[in-house]
């Protein structure tokens, strides 16, 4: 096995910079067995590598072959099969697992005593050795803690050690020098023998000559050691002088150091001193205007004011760790705190007067616009206060107390103020209205016990009364339909819109200039998110919506500085919006029709207070005012749906125009002259849907319960009434019911035509009505001539007894029949006898059809002519 060893080490291993340090003989288990050999080797250059290598001999000759590598590293179990038992068999488990059996049990244990010391050497890899003795593992490790591991390697590397190039060339030049060395190795010892012991005898006297050199030497040395004693021993001397005035500059250091600290103290105490002076130390000048400066002059306002700001700066400065602790800081901490509040008890007392005075000020100017549609001005006042704007602002960042209290006084003395004011001006506000209308205290408006009559009670005792004169009659109809368009003339209903825009007007600025001065006065912010404090009832109109507010005062809590802008608003103007509502309410009682004119008004100024703020208190009071003015618009359209459904017709008298025609074309004229320049017409739109279906329903209704006038006679007049008003005012919401109305009154008007020139020619109608009924039938029209009942004589004889006198007494007696139908309003009397002409003569020419084919060449014709029928009409319109 050493040979073996030898030559894979010299033929395999060494060209590869490897050493073979272990070999075991081995086969694969379980095959057809073939001998190779596992060999464990490691590289001899830095860092080491160990590696398991599988070696086989070549097919084709003697010598060996590298076949398979494995890196130790990549060894997870070594397996011995049986740690009890001798057995040659083993299991390397690198990617895959490899069964052996061993040539020998010796050969398997010396390769894996060989793998467990590589791996303690090299890897110190947790490799699991299972199966294998204990015994073996710990003969391996060589006894004591100093010993190397690597001692069995060393030994198995002495088996064997390899000449290097220098060594090999000495021995050949040696033996070149003897050639017989080869054929006598004992001349050849013997001449080595003798030449070392010619080398040995050389050195001895090579050493001998020497000693000489070597005591002069000796003598040298000790007279350098005495010299270094000698520098010894100054170096002593030195090293004690050196100490002394070591002491003495340890003790000057110390000594810098203290003073240097001192220093370091004195200006750390110095700045705190000046930061403290400087921070906390109030002005003389400021102190005496906290304590008496003047709170009535601007001068003295802005020595306040300068001086509150000095105060809050030493109050709020941020004190350094301990400042606090310190007996002066304390004092002069206590010191602020008094100025404090002296100056904010001293400041409040003074606002308060102010605000008192202002209200004793402001009532004396009321007598002065007690007779004028305006509101007094209160720019003065808020100019006069906004002087005080950052003391308020100071003592609501000192004393929120007093701040509050302030809050509170000024809304007590400006909500009474106002109150007086708003509802002086809204009472100058009625009288105008109720003075422009005519015997005003008709409606009701002296006395609480007063019911205002409108245009609905009128109404609904409606009926039509007969009259000889046509134009009396309908003038009747439209005065009993609607009292309160005929009381009040459209200056009055311009008067009334002046008026309100005027309250609106006066209103809206002293709104938003109260606002703006709570807002600048009291320092709050009004442009920021808010979470609202009030419950709010939505109402949605046209698509916008407006809420309808409930507060129940002002709460004591905020949530944001926005809400305490608008329940401050809310409390001082709490009488606007009740006032505005009985105004409203006067306004609806005076005429209905009032209700579109503040809708169009009160729309444009919330849409105008919209788009300043949407959550402003005017903003919302308007809004919440405008639901009630459309509720009033909606009970107005309602009233009118209801009146239509409660007319009553004569059965005496012809029908003519409607009143509720006449009313809705009054209604729409009056509404598109007030929504001409509107923003939204919403509103309208969804009314005139209302309206004109209720007057088509209505119309239809009426038509059916007439006695008097035919049902097409009503339809048609009053849609062709209906279709001219669409027509004429250009309504585009009801383009569609134009259209409709238009078609109805020509169906209605062929219907009433047709009807009527069924009488003048009624035997004659009769006996063409059986001819086409025989034809019908399936007889031949030239074979009708035969009929006995259909025959030539009887044509003859029908014909005979319409000649053209009878014929012009039969239209003239129509004509008159349909001018007693029609009414003179709508003035259709020649569209209608146009019309029955038209069908006269239609009518004619289909008899003359008929002749010509079922009796031709018989002669026969009627006893007046195409020709004859338009004379007969035109002279007829003319005599009438």
């Amino acid at each position: 096995m050493t040979a073996i060893k030898h030559a894979l080490q010299r033929d395999i291993f060494t060209p590869n910079d490897e050493r073979l340090l272990s070999i075991v003989n081995v086969c694969k288990a379980g095959k057809k067995k073939r001998n190779c050999f596992l060999c464990a080797t490691v590289t001899t250059e830095r860092p080491v590598q160990v590696n398991v290598v599988k070696v086989k001999k070549s097919d084709k000759g003697d010598f060996y072959k590298r076949q398979t590598a494995w890196a130790l590293r990549d060894l997870a179990v070594v397996d011995a099969k049986d740690a009890v038992k001798e057995s040659p068999e083993f299991d390397l488990h690198f990617d895959k697992v490899y069964k052996w059996v061993a040539s020998s049990t010796v050969e398997k244990n010396t390769f894996i005593s060989c793998i467990w010391k590589l791996n303690q050497r090299y890897l110190r890899k947790k490799i699991d050795f299972i199966n294998v003795s204990s015994q073996l593992l710990e003969e391996s490790v060589p006894s004591g803690e100093n010993q190397s591991v690597a001692g069995g390697d060393e030994e198995a590397v002495d088996e064997y050690q390899e000449l290097n190039a220098r060594e090999e060339q000495d021995i050949e030049i040696m033996m070149e020098g003897c050639e017989y060395a080869i054929a006598n190795a004992e001349a050849f010892a013997e001449k080595l023998s003798r030449e070392l012991q010619v080398l040995d005898g050389a050195n001895i006297q090579s050493i001998m000559a020497s000693e000489k050199q070597v005591n002069i030497l000796m003598k040298l040395l000790d007279e350098a050691l005495k010299e270094v004693d000698q520098i010894e021993l100054k170096l002593s001397s030195y090293e004690e002088m050196l100490q002394s005035v070591k002491e003495q500059m340890d003790q000057i250091s110390e000594s810098n150091h203290l003073i240097h600290l001192s220093n370091t103290n004195n200006v750390k105490l110095l700045s705190e001193i000046e930061f403290l002076v400087n921070h906390m130390d109030l002005a003389k000048g400021h102190i005496k205007a906290l304590q008496e400066g003047d709170l009535t002059s601007s001068r003295g306002i802005e020595a306040c004011t300068n001086a509150a700001d000095a105060l809050l700066q030493c109050m709020n400065v941020a004190l350094r760790p301990g400042h606090d602790m310190l007996h002066a800081v304390k004092q002069q901490q206590q010191r602020f705190s008094d100025l404090r509040e002296q100056f904010a008890r001293r400041l409040a007392s003074h606002l308060n007067s102010v605000f008192v005075q202002q209200g004793h000020d402001q009532s004396s100017t009321l007598a002065q616009h007690s007779a004028e549609l305006t509101l007094p001005n209160h720019h003065p006042f808020h100019r006069d206060l906004l002087r005080y704007a950052k003391l308020m602002e100071w003592l609501k960042n000192t004393d929120y107390g007093k701040y509050e209290g302030l809050t509170k006084n000024y809304m007590d003395y400006l909500s009474r103020l106002y109150e007086r004011e708003i509802k002086d001006f809204f009472e100058v506000a009625k009288i105008k209205m109720t003075g422009t209308t005519r015997e005003g205290k008709k409606f009701g408006l002296h006395g609480s016990s007063g019911k205002l009559t409108g245009s609905t009670s009128s109404l609904n005792k409606l009926s039509v009364q007969s009259s000889g004169n046509r134009r009396s009659q309908s003038s009747s109809l439209l005065d009993m339909g609607n009292m309160s368009a005929s009381d009040l003339d459209v200056a009055d209903r311009t008067k009334f819109d002046k008026i309100f825009e005027q309250v609106l007007s006066e209103l809206e600025p002293l709104c938003l200039a109260e606002q703006d001065f709570i807002s600048k006065f009291f320092k709050l912010q009004q442009h920021q998110s808010t979470s609202g404090t009030t419950m709010n009832e939505v109402e949605e109109m046209d698509g916008v919506a407006f809420s309808r507010s409930h507060t129940s005062g002002v709460p004591q809590t905020v949530s944001s500085e926005k809400d305490m802008i608008r329940q401050m608003m809310t409390k001082i103007f709490r009488c606007i919006e009740p006032e505005l509502n009985n105004l409203i309410a006067l306004g609806d009682k005076i005429d209905s029709f009032n209700s579109l004119y503040m809708l169009v008004k009160m729309s444009h100024h919330v849409w105008t207070a919209q788009n300043v703020d949407p959550a402003s208190f005017l903003s919302t009071t308007l809004g919440n005012v405008l639901v009630t003015v459309k509720r009033n618009f909606d009970k107005c359209i309602s009233n009118q749906m209801k009146q239509m459904d409660e007319v009553k017709i004569s059965k005496k008298s012809k029908v003519g125009i409607l009143p509720f025609v006449a009313e809705f074309e009054e209604f729409a004229a009056l509404a598109e002259s007030i929504f001409k320049n509107a923003e939204r017409r919403g509103d309208l739109d969804k009314a005139y849907i209302k309206l004109i279906r209720a007057v088509f329903d209505s119309v239809e209704k009426v038509a059916n319960e007439s006695q008097k006038t035919p049902r097409d006679v009503v339809m048609m007049e009053n849609f062709h009434h209906i279709f001219a008003t669409l027509s004429r005012l250009k309504i585009s919401c009801l383009e569609a019911e134009k259209k409709e109305a238009k078609q109805k009154y020509t169906d209605h008007l062929q219907s009433y035509v047709i009807y009527s020139l069924g009488q003048p020619l009624e035997k004659l109608n009769h006996f063409f009505e059986g001819v086409e009924a025989r034809v019908a039938q399936g007889i031949r029209e030239e074979e009708v001539s035969y009929q006995l009942a259909f025959n030539k004589q009887e044509l003859r004889k029908v014909i005979k007894e319409y000649p053209g006198k009878e014929v012009k007494k039969g239209l003239d007696n129509l004509y008159k029949k349909v001018d007693k139908h029609l009414c003179e309003e709508e003035n259709l009397l020649q569209v209608v006898w146009h019309s029955m002409q038209d069908e006269f003569i239609r009518q004619y020419k289909h008899f003359e059809g008929l002749i010509a084919r079922c009796y031709p060449g018989s002669g026969i014709t009627m006893e007046f002519t195409i020709q004859d029928i338009l004379d007969y009409c035109s002279s007829i319109a003319q005599s009438h």
